[in-house]
């Protein structure tokens, strides 16, 4: 079967570095390697230990050398995988690292699909489907928060948490069947009372986790903000302020940026996806127009709107065009080129629903400082929480909230009819949504779209 192959990848980036590793992991590892690999006196693998390294060259098939490499060996199932595995320590660069592959290839290994090599350690039970996805929120943390909150997950702190919940409604279920089934049995039998308190304690536990789940998107993902305005009133100069660098170019020609740029920022561990947009106007330059588009397609998408106004000049009718598109959004209003004195009065400004209205001087740096505390106020109550547990997965959200709502039916069976029986069926629906983010009860399509998105050789 497909799932017993011996599997090999990349396990590194590709490019140019000084050291290559080339995962493989199966039963047939050794057997694989040691056909190709010559160490010192020609020793070869077989007598190799787990856990311990040695040096030699790996060979083609007609006995000339490919590369000097150090092989590691981890037997299962105290390996990644739980499954023997073999690690090729080769030179980095792109050619080298792909021949000592391809001889592996050749040798009897498949090539690993993505995430192939984390989900044999779902599937051999080494972890569970949250740690599992944690894995690729490790790679693709862009921040010390976000890979320590992805860190935590890997090590098991969701898994704990939702295993905990599910035992208590396990427990609910085995008394209700209990007292359903054996009615004559000198059992203690639970009422419509019991279940209702427990299940509204467990629902509670939901709530929790459910709570977190807004600042545990944003700390896996980032906080997707654009900034917004009509031209030339200092967006790109914003952009390349929060940055540091100069990242926009920056002219007195209106209309000079036709294109979104994406930078990231952390604010205190948060990462924050900055995007500067093309000014917003009435155009007829095709280019540009494209670019206004733009602007609007990441004016719907993103979490946060800064929308810049050029202080120095009275509002304009384009100005109030983009108050009133952005008027359903979270935004923070800039009044810009304050340095330079204001025409815009703050009574024209008092019937947006927005209390974040700012004046600024991207040219001074004044003011810059409150962009980041409004920020923290919209989304994180003013403190941003650097411990505890976060649900930042969507997929987990959505298995919580099922679950939340199948309890709250079991509380109306339990209401209406006072039947036990029937609200155990919802009690055990909502023990199943809780398994999905364990993988505990997922399908396997599901499973093996999860694992579809990781980078070859994890």
């Amino acid at each position: 079967m497909k799932e017993f192959d011996t599997i090999a990848a990349i396990a590194t980036s590709i490019g140019e570095g000084g050291i290559s590793i080339i995962r493989v992991s199966g039963d047939k590892c050794i057997d694989i390697v040691d056909s190709i690999f010559t160490g010192k006196n020609d020793r070869k693998l077989h007598d190799l230990k787990s856990y311990t390294m040695r040096y030699g060259h790996i060979i083609d098939k007609k006995g000339s050398r490919l590369d000097e490499v150090i092989i590691s060996y981890m037997k299962g199932p105290k390996s990644f995988t739980a499954e023997d595995t073999i690690e090729v320590n080769c030179h980095g660069g792109v050619v080298g690292t792909n021949r000592v592959l391809q001889e592996i290839i050749k040798s009897g290994a498949r090539m690993a699909e993505p995430g192939e090599f984390t989900k044999r350690a779902f599937l051999n039970g080494r972890i569970d489907l949250s740690q599992a996805e944690a894995v690729i929120d490790i790679i693709r943390s862009k921040t010390e928060l976000s890979m320590k909150s992805a860190l935590m997950q890997s090590e098991g702190s969701i898994s704990r948490e939702i295993k905990s919940i599910r035992n208590k409604l396990l427990s609910v279920i085995a008394h209700i069947e209990v007292t359903v089934d054996y009615p004559e049995e000198d059992i203690e039998e639970v009422t419509a009372g019991e279940v209702s308190q427990n299940v509204t304690e467990i629902i509670s536990e939901i709530d929790i986790l459910l709570s977190t789940a807004d600042e545990g998107k944003i700390l896996r993902e980032g906080l997707s903000t654009v900034i917004v305005g009509k031209p030339n009133v200092g967006k790109s100069s914003l952009l390349n302020a929060l940055v540091r660098e100069k990242r926009a170019i920056v002219t007195d020609v209106p209309g000079t940026t036709r294109d979104a740029i994406e930078e990231y920022i952390s604010i205190e561990g948060i990462p924050v996806k900055i995007v500067d947009t093309a000014g917003i106007r009435e155009t007829e330059d095709i280019v540009e127009k494209i670019g206004v588009e733009k602007s609007k397609e990441k004016i719907d998408e993103a979490d946060l709107v800064i929308l810049i106004l050029d202080s120095s000049n009275s509002l304009s009718n384009e100005d109030r065009e983009i108050i009133e598109y952005i008027k359903e959004k979270k935004y923070i209003i800039l009044l810009n080129k304050s340095d330079l004195g204001g025409k815009i009065e703050r009574n024209e400004l008092q019937n947006l629903k927005s209390k974040y209205i700012t004046n600024i001087s991207v040219k001074t740096g004044e003011g810059l400082n409150q962009v980041k505390e409004h920020i923290k106020d919209l989304f994180f109550n003013g403190e941003i929480k650097t411990e505890g547990v976060f649900v930042t997965n969507n997929r987990h959200k959505e298995s919580l909230i099922r679950a939340k709502e199948n309890l709250e039916s079991s509380l109306n069976a339990i209401e209406c009819t006072s039947a036990i029986d029937l609200a155990s069926i919802d009690i055990r629906n909502a023990w199943m949504n809780l398994g999905e983010i364990t993988g505990e009860a997922l399908d396997e399509d599901i499973i093996h779209k999860i694992f579809s998105e990781f980078c070859l050789g994890k």
